[in-house]
This record gives C-alpha cells, sequence and structure tokens, in this order.
C-alpha cells in the first residue's frame, strides 16, 4: 500500500502537539515530508522533533512538491483561507484546523475550491472522537434519548485567557472564547443532534475583564492592551426543526468552575456531559413510571481525540470515503459566529445563511 506524503503548514503549538503526534503514529500509511512557517526558527524545530527532512517558509514551495499528497494547515485563523484554496489547486487533500476560517464567507470559498478539486477536506474538531462522543453518538442512534428538541452548549474558562499566540487578537483570530472553543463545544453538540439546519441567532457578547489588568489569568500574563476580542459571549440558536441551543463561552468569568460540556433535552432521554470529569455522561431517563440517573461505565477508552483524528484523515483518504468532519458542518458553525456576533452588535436576531 502506497503511503501518503503528508506537508504540514503553519508548525507551531496545535501542529506539533496534535496534528504531526497523529501522522507519527501511523508510519505504515503516511510520512510527513516537508514543514512550513513564517517562522523559520519554529519551522526547524518542529522538523528536527518529529525527523522531517523538508524546511520552508513559503507553503508554496511544500505546495509544489508532486511527492505531497496531503496537508494540515495549522496556522492562526486569519492564514486558514488562501493557503486552503492554493492546496485545494495543488492538488493536494486538507486537513484544516478549527475554526475552519475567519468568517463563513471565506468559510463558503474553500468548500467551493473543495468541491472543483475532488480532494478530500475535514476540519479539526477533534471531540466527535473522543470516547464521550462515540458512545452518546451511538446511544442517540440507537434512539434511546428520542427526539432532541433543546441542548446547552458550555465552554466556560473562569481565568484561562490564552495570552501567547493571537488568541485575543480579534483581526487575526475572528474573535474571542466564542470562535475558539466554543466551536468545539458547539460543533459537538450538533454532532450528536445530527445537524439540524440552523435557521437565526441572538446573542450578546462581552468584554468586562479581559482587557483589565486587575483581574489575574490562570494561564499567565499578558499584553492587557492588546486585548480585542470578547471575553464571554452567550447565545440562543434556533433550528429549522424547532429545535434550539444555547451557546455559553467565555475565557474570563466569575464561576465556581472550569466547565466544558453539554445538557441534552431529549423526549426518551436526557444527558449531561461534563468532558473533562472522570465521569463525563449522566442518562436522565424514565422506565416504568420511574425515574433513573444512569452513568455509564464502560465508556470506549481513546488515548488521543487528535490523534484519532488525524488518523482518520489518512485512512479516509486511503480509502477513498468520505470526509467524517466536512467543510459544509465547519461553514454551519462560522455560520453561526457570524450570526451571533452581529445580533451582538445589533441587539437584534439574525438570520443564519450556510448556502454555498
Amino acid at each position: 500500500m502506497k503511503r501518503l506524503g503528508i506537508g504540514i503548514i503553519g508548525s507551531g503549538g496545535i501542529a506539533q502537539a496534535c496534528h504531526m503526534p497523529g501522522y507519527a503514529s501511523i508510519p505504515d500509511k503516511c510520512e510527513m515530508l516537508a514543514v512550513a512557517d513564517i517562522d523559520p526558527g519554529t519551522a526547524q524545530r518542529a522538523a528536527e522533533k518529529f525527523g522531517v527532512k523538508s524546511v520552508f517558509c513559503d507553503y508554496r514551495e511544500l505546495l509544489a512538491m508532486p511527492e505531497i499528497d496531503a496537508v494540515s494547515i495549522a496556522t492562526p485563523n486569519a492564514f486558514h483561507l488562501q493557503p486552503a484554496l492554493d492546496a485545494f489547486a495543488a492538488g493536494k487533500h486538507v486537513l484544516l484546523e478549527k475554526p475552519m476560517a475567519m468568517n463563513a464567507e471565506e468559510c463558503k470559498k474553500i468548500v467551493r475550491a473543495q468541491k472543483a478539486s475532488g480532494r478530500l477536506l475535514q476540519i479539526g474538531l477533534n471531540w466527535r472522537f473522543s470516547g464521550a462522543g462515540r458512545f452518546m453518538k451511538q446511544f442517540i442512534e440507537n434512539g434511546r434519548m428520542g427526539e432532541i428538541y433543546y441542548a446547552r452548549a458550555m465552554a466556560l474558562r473562569r481565568r484561562g485567557v490564552p495570552g501567547w499566540g493571537v488568541f485575543i487578537d480579534k483581526e487575526k483570530q475572528g474573535g474571542g472564547p466564542l470562535i475558539d472553543i466554543g466551536v468545539h463545544i458547539l460543533d459537538f453538540v450538533l454532532f450528536l443532534m445530527g445537524h439540524p439546519k440552523p435557521v437565526s441567532a441572538s446573542a450578546q457578547a462581552y468584554q468586562k475583564m479581559g482587557a483589565n489588568p486587575k483581574y489575574w489569568n490562570a494561564w499567565g500574563d499578558y499584553d492587557r492592551s492588546k486585548f480585542t476580542v470578547e471575553d464571554f459571549a452567550v447565545g440562543l440558536i434556533k433550528f429549522e426543526n424547532g429545535a434550539t441551543v444555547t451557546l455559553e463561552s467565555s475565557f474570563m468569568a466569575n464561576l465556581e468552575k472550569e466547565i466544558f460540556g453539554c445538557h441534552l433535552f431529549g423526549t426518551e432521554s436526557g444527558a449531561s456531559l461534563d468532558l473533562f470529569a472522570p465521569d463525563p455522561i449522566t442518562i436522565f431517563t424514565e422506565n416504568d413510571r420511574q425515574l433513573f440517573d444512569m452513568v455509564p461505565r464502560n465508556i470506549p477508552k481513546v488515548k488521543s481525540m487528535h490523534e484519532d483524528e488525524v488518523v482518520a484523515f489518512v485512512e479516509t483518504i486511503l480509502s477513498g470515503g468520505e470526509s467524517l468532519v466536512p467543510g459544509e458542518q465547519g461553514l454551519v458553525l462560522n455560520a453561526v459566529f457570524d450570526a451571533m456576533y452581529k445580533s451582538a452588535e445589533t441587539g437584534r436576531e439574525q438570520p443564519i445563511d450556510v448556502t454555498y
């Protein structure tokens, strides 16, 4: 079996911690041939760490290598669009870090380019590959939840501003916690709900604490004058099938503890998921007019969600299958965020457009 040639575009933290270990875990199926980064030192360190021979500062030189079949794009959000378009034009398959792009319009361009190229696009939304995600998806598909008509999605940090990179820079990131960690939990919820089509959203975004130097940050200090994103956002999303989802996300807020999880409300059962907890799932149901709270004990064990998403990407290319996390679903998330941010600015509910 032919091994895939892999290129890494953007070789910083997310590439070295998540993408590159994933490819390295399956040397019989792929080989990393080149890395590219605008910072030559970062690129060189990544190459040395994983034994990659070719190093570039210009990703277009990497794309020109005919032996490269697929690329991971792990650049800051503002630099997802052009590398993705160029990769598809060069005939490469693409694993694109979340969020898919800065906004829905950029996502639409990427989806159109992918369709025209006939190559695979997978968005880096790794929580679908978690043990809790796999258990709940099967539980729901077996009909045990009934109709899920409402969900609460929460990605809330008490003091968790990532001060490194561009996470606090709206021009390069597109937004704050909503687009950075809210994207993960919203995708997780929509994945479990079967991807209903969103139609509108209303929201409020706040910048109350992140720019103020008097507030301590658990992840170290940062230049508060450069904090241009929201530190808390909340919204209500409506779907074509009548379902609704509330989404809360924060980098900094006065709450008891960090929350990353969701509550699902179905006609047959409900579920509470605390995805960082030792026992992440509790099911609430009724049987013979008795109410039961159930905690599953043999949730699938997953060594690394990040490695599993990379393995899925490679195996899907080799098998010729359909993307497990297609661009159309990444587009939905950005379209929702566009509507939420616009609603926060205007004070009015906004329509969501997912056509491309």
